[in-house]
């Protein structure tokens, strides 16, 4: 592979710009920069950085990239992380980090669940939730948006679906918390000082909890949630296994939440920064599904991907060796402006908005209907019901995550909240 030596060192000093905490408000100029250069080879990392819209639509579908990326992540782990009575399904890997052919298994037997269909018959029950959480809020003159109401309501509607108890569903709020550095791309994953990382313990916690629900469906199957159908699903005589079961549960669970979270939290952010935009949706209900397109765009709750290359893959004039990881950085192609001119303004009337928000091609976000559906909603009662909302700090503090990126509050205060 023939790289200049200066372009190798201007990538590592990026992606160390990137991983800066300073960088969390705004990673955009950085993801600029990244863009300026084409397909960056990071030699430290054995990694491909590519940015251009085009360049990650293709690779997305390519072939000869897999997007079993833990094999990369595993190769330089010295051991197992889990405790020896960890439940074996926390070892089962996540079906959007498998290929086909058990990626297309998997996700055929869970896909009756998200179509647009079933996920259109709950609007009247997330639109109450919304409601309910947003009477809440009326309570005191300032209220955090992200725990009030971004980070409450999918984790809610995810809870019922599955059938959680009510008074169970505050365990997941932690769980998902410190399972989300496995969603990271950039996070260091192993241990401090000789102690068991949190999102270790937490995925045992999370996984023994989901295995006993899983049990007790077994035993008493019922017929309004997720893992009954779950259980029952069959296609050609498949089935899901017990460890697959749990695993995909727990994925639904943590990557389905916190993704919306983001999507509601900055498209509440977004909104406030530009006040026209959120007039415009407070007199026209109906542009909420615009709005929550062009934040899928402009600041997407998923900021980054990865495919591991399973033979030598030339992109532009860089090449990636097979074995090495290909990061495609979606939120930097967002903003390609031979994508989408005038990228960095946040514009929902845009004729044509481009994004892979949800990813592209076999691995396309199978949550995305619901996603879509929460945040119109979320968005446009905010816009509709609180009066006169207006940020309490700006920026507001953000969480340590590169790719989850999102805030870890959103006060807002207001001059009331309609009925």
């Amino acid at each position: 592979m023939s790289l200049a030596t200066d372009r190798d060192t201007s990538g590592f000093h990026l992606v160390g710009k990137l991983l800066e905490p300073a960088s969390r408000i705004d990673p955009y100029p950085v993801y600029a920069e990244f863009r300026a250069r084409g397909p960056v080879w990071v030699d430290e990392m054995s990694s491909l950085v590519v940015t251009g819209y085009r360049d990650c639509e293709t690779l997305l579908r390519d072939p000869r990239l897999s997007a079993e990326r833990w094999r990369f992540f595993d190769a330089g782990r010295s051991a197992d992380p889990y405790p020896p009575d960890a439940p074996p399904s926390v070892r089962q890997p996540w079906f959007l980090s498998m290929d086909a052919p058990d990626h297309t298994r998997l996700r055929r037997l869970v896909s009756s669940a998200f179509t647009a269909r079933t996920v259109a018959r709950m609007e009247s029950s997330v639109a109450r939730l919304v409601d309910d959480l947003l009477d809440h809020a009326a309570e005191s003159e300032t209220f955090d948006v992200l725990s009030g109401l971004a980070y409450s309501l999918p984790m809610t509607v995810i809870c019922r679906m599955l059938g959680v108890p009510q008074a169970d569903e505050r365990l997941f709020h932690g769980w998902s918390a410190q399972l989300t550095r496995l969603l990271d791309g950039f996070s260091d994953l192993g241990e401090t000082d000789g102690a068991t990382p949190e999102w270790v313990r937490g995925s045992v916690e999370m996984h023994r909890y989901v295995g006993e629900l899983v049990t007790d469906r077994r035993k008493s199957p019922r017929r309004d949630d997720l893992i009954s159908e779950l259980l029952a699903a069959e296609d050609g005589g498949d089935v899901l296994s017990h460890d697959e079961l749990i695993s995909t549960i727990v994925l639904l669970l943590v990557a389905g939440h916190e993704t919306t979270v983001n999507l509601i939290a900055n498209g509440v952010l977004a909104l406030l920064r530009h006040p026209g935009h959120l007039a415009a949706l407070r007199d026209d209900p109906g542009t909420a599904p615009a709005v929550v397109e062009e934040i899928l765009r402009y600041d997407p709750p998923v900021q980054l991907t990865a495919r591991l290359a399973r033979e030598d893959v030339r992109v532009g004039q860089a090449e990636a060796p097979a074995g090495s990881l290909i990061i495609l950085l979606l939120a930097a192609a967002h903003r390609d402006p031979e994508a989408n001119p005038d990228p960095d303004r946040f514009d929902p009337g845009r004729a044509q908005v481009r994004h892979l928000g949800f990813g592209f091609g076999s691995h396309f976000c199978l949550g995305a209907p619901l996603a879509r559906l929460e945040g119109r909603l979320a968005l446009s009662a905010f816009a509709r019901r609180v009066r006169e909302p207006g940020l309490v700090a700006d920026p507001p503090p953000y969480r340590e995550h590169i790719n989850l990126r999102g805030v870890s509050e959103l006060r807002i205060a207001h001059a009331g909240v309609t009925r």
